[in-house]
């Protein structure tokens, strides 16, 4: 994990729940520090939120001519292997976060994994491994990385958890087909996906944001 701590917001005194969410390829934590206000009047009737918002290391990234930038793992390029060993370093850095939260009283039933891009890699990549029901996760504009070995990997525990995935139609940088790819593989292993398309890039939208907000509430509503 990065030297860089991460970036913790709460909507309130107390938190009862815990949502990790994981930044993309080049970006740091304060990418989405924005969404918490954006989020936080449908969060208002769950009670207090913890937003945690971890900084990848920084390392050189080979599809980007190897220019060191903040990356959860390597990427090598079009047909060639994935980067397992960065993946792993990276959920055991992700793992912490969620014994952290644990041990600051939040238990793993109340902490949602989520992610953009790589982040969204990262979060379905953890949370399926995760050894403890978790209360959630959710993928943004991302993929399922492994998906070979998913099966074998995941954990008991969360198959019954909620999974919200959501994707834009136009996406150039993880296009749509890959992501369908990875939605249908956790729906054949029998995961709950529930799945949203927007008409844009790689990015996010308003309505993405306020899907993400109703799918928090519900998951964390208990």
């Amino acid at each position: 994990m990065s030297s860089r701590p991460p970036i913790e917001i709460e909507t309130g005194p107390a938190p009862r729940a815990t949502v990790l969410l994981m930044h993309g390829l080049g970006a740091d934590g304060t990418d989405f520090v924005s969404v918490v206000d954006e989020l936080a009047p449908a969060l208002a009737a769950i009670g207090a939120v913890r937003f945690v918002f971890p900084n990848a290391p920084e390392i050189p990234v080979t599809i980007n001519g190897g220019y060191r930038m903040p990356a959860w793992y390597d990427v090598l390029g079009p047909g060639r292997p994935e980067d397992a060993a960065g993946l792993q370093r990276s959920r055991a850095a992700i793992e912490a976060l969620i014994a952290a939260e644990k041990a600051r009283g939040i238990p793993a039933g109340r902490i949602v994994l989520a992610g953009f891009s790589q982040g969204c890699a990262m979060a379905l990549f953890t949370g399926l491994r995760h050894a403890e029901r978790l209360a959630g996760i959710a993928g943004l504009s991302g993929y399922l990385p492994l998906a070979a070995s998913t099966a074998a990997e995941a954990q008991a525990a969360n198959r019954a958890t909620p999974v919200f995935l959501a994707h834009g139609e136009q996406d150039e940088v993880v296009v749509p087909p890959r992501a369908v790819a990875s939605r249908d593989a956790l729906q054949s292993l029998g995961y709950a996906v529930q799945w949203h398309t927007y008409p844009m890039g790689h990015s996010v939208c308003m309505e993405e944001i306020a899907a993400l907000g109703d799918f928090l509430v519900r998951v964390l509503g208990a």
